[in-house]
């Protein structure tokens, strides 16, 4: 897996707000963990299961945030894994952690942020 040129491929789809485009590096049974979903989605777990529900909630996220831009600022790699830092929205440093299946897809990412 080539983390540049994945890292490259992630923040175009996010700053091109195509969710179709977005969702391609997920598998189906993603599972994601952020203080946004804590934040927005007010489920106190921090974690959403399944593209579906995963969709979804980004959907709203994209709504409420017209203007998302990240500004990649650091790739790391590891075993079937990629440590993103970036500029996220509202101001905010992110690092998200995601790890890849067998047939190098995101099937499980968590997200970091600045206070």
């Amino acid at each position: 897996m080539d983390a540049q040129k994945f890292a490259s491929e992630w923040i175009e789809s996010w700053n091109s707000h195509d969710l179709d485009d977005i969702l391609n590096h997920y598998s189906e049974d993603i599972e994601i963990t952020t203080p946004m979903i804590k934040l927005a989605g007010g489920i106190e777990s921090g974690s959403l299961v399944g593209k579906a529900l995963v969709k979804d909630y980004w959907n709203k996220a994209l709504t409420k945030f017209p203007d998302l831009h990240f500004e990649l600022i650091e790739i790391t790699s590891g075993v079937n894994s990629v440590a993103l830092y970036y500029k996220s929205i509202m101001g905010k440093m992110a690092i998200e952690v995601m790890f890849f299946n067998d047939k190098g897809l995101v099937n499980k990412m968590i997200a970091h942020y600045t206070n």
